[in-house]
């Protein structure tokens, strides 16, 4: 994996520590939700005692629900196996200053067991395992992710203390490729594009969307884990920087029943040289490494859905004539596809649709590259692309809902051999948590539609 350079090296950090500057340094993992859970350290104890050696976490963080219940069926943690620490080890690659929050650093941690073994079900190992499989191919992926959400001109705790019913969003409706739209909301988007690209992201642009309030905030595409990790930082800071301003946003996969929140992935290899490994003579201008990677793609992605796709609201999204795919197809640039394959030369890439905005990256890339690498081994043979309006045509369809996709999930030989029988069944548990979780509660719908009529 090719060494990468911290935003901010540890000298500087010491020099900053000394003079003042920065006094709190945040330690934090992904979850299996993508979301960052650790320790905020007393910048001097860091560099002194944490820099060097970690820290611990309670293991229970990768056997809990989205509210952070314990809950059965994790052979990692358990109430049995005592709930013991993991250990949290620094990756100094990712140091970085944190603008929204005064005198703060942040890095990414990974995670092992106490003999020192990775831990096997850390989103960001799984994503490390399928890099180093590609790596052994002589490839490298490059992604961008693109990530939408919806701004509320309530804060978080009104949000909460609402029932998340009844909130004003920020612009009252389609402000599509608005400027005029986009502007009024400016000053909260102008503070996450510059203080992002002060976290040594590389912002590239803002624009409206569909569902009133909805926006979307684009970065470079980098190498895969940097960008999985700048996913996460941006996606919290996001969040951070709204509750500061006296707002609120939301990345759920399907806020209302208007346009979800999509999180397109576009993904591209390099060889050995750095040159693309998906640009070639045959028909499209694909090589013959693409057309094995794409169709890779299209024969897991029914049994990788909940790589892409992970929670219950995630399926919300997937109607006909939505932007959002129904679909198992691919197509040069065909938005009602599930894979779309855009650009040209050394930018030629595929992007998926299936993802929304409440996606795991770490997930959903090492999903992607597994798939990919799928179809390497096994030389699979890329069917004729869609020319027209995918949701009409007779393709295979995406699963409808988190219990079809975890059934597929669990019975796919293409993931037990890409992840192994752990990671297999440990995210097959928490799919089966949620849907049960899911099935027990009594929704709003139920209630308006039974409490008098029924």
């Amino acid at each position: 994996m090719p060494v990468r350079t911290p935003a901010l090296a540890v000298e500087e950090l010491r020099i900053l520590v000394e003079s003042g500057e920065i006094d709190t340094v945040v330690l934090a993992f992904p979850d299996m939700q993508g979301r960052l859970q650790g320790k905020r350290f007393a910048a001097s104890f860091f560099l002194d005692e944490v820099l060097e050696h970690g820290t611990e976490g309670c293991n229970y963080l990768l056997a809990v629900d989205t509210e952070m219940n314990t809950v059965d069926g994790y052979a990692t943690a358990s109430w049995d196996r005592g709930y013991g620490d993991f250990a949290m080890h620094p990756d100094l690659t990712t140091l970085r200053r944190i603008p929204w929050h005064e005198g703060t650093a942040l890095l990414i941690a990974d995670l092992a067991a106490q003999d020192g073994s990775p831990v096997a079900a850390a989103p960001r190992q799984i994503l490390r395992r399928q890099l180093d499989r590609l790596a052994s191919h002589g490839l490298t992926a490059h992604v961008g992710t693109e990530l939408e959400f919806i701004v509320f001109k309530d804060t978080y705790e009104q949000a909460w203390d609402r029932d998340y019913r009844d909130l004003t969003p920020a612009n009252q409706y389609n402000i599509d490729y608005s400027v005029l739209g986009t502007g009024r909301v400016e000053p909260l988007l102008r503070r996450i594009r510059n203080e992002m690209a002060a976290a040594g992201l590389t912002v590239e642009s803002a624009k409206g969307e569909c569902n009133p309030g909805q926006h979307e905030i684009v970065f470079r595409y980098d190498e895969a884990l940097t960008t999985c990790d700048q996913h996460a930082i941006y996606k919290t800071g996001a969040k951070e920087i709204a509750s500061q301003e006296g707002m609120s946003l939301t990345f759920m996969a399907k806020y209302n029943e208007r346009e979800g929140n999509s999180c397109h992935i576009h993904l591209s290899l390099r060889d050995e040289h750095g040159r693309s490994a998906m640009t070639g003579a045959e028909a499209g201008g694909m090589s013959p490494v693409m057309r094995f990677f794409l169709a890779g793609q299209l024969a897991a992605l029914r049994d990788f859905s909940l790589l892409y796709a992970p929670n219950i609201n995630s399926y919300k999204r997937f109607r006909r004539g939505s932007f959002a795919p129904t679909a198992v197809a691919w197509g040069h640039d065909n938005r009602t596809c599930s894979l779309r394959v855009v650009g040209h030369g050394p930018s030629l890439r595929f992007e998926n649709r299936l993802p929304g905005g409440d996606v795991n990256p770490y997930l959903a890339v090492a999903g992607l590259i597994a798939a990919g690498l799928y179809g390497i081994e096994h030389r699979l043979e890329l069917p004729e692309p869609c020319e027209g309006n995918a949701y009409e045509a007779d393709y295979a369809q995406v699963p409808g809902t988190l219990s079809e996709a975890a059934g597929l999930w669990a019975d796919s030989e293409v993931a037990r051999e890409a992840f192994g029988d752990e990671v297999v069944a440990h995210y097959r548990n928490m799919a089966r948590v949620e849907t049960e979780a899911f099935d027990a509660a009594v929704t709003d719908w139920e209630l308006r539609r039974a409490f008098e009529r029924l």
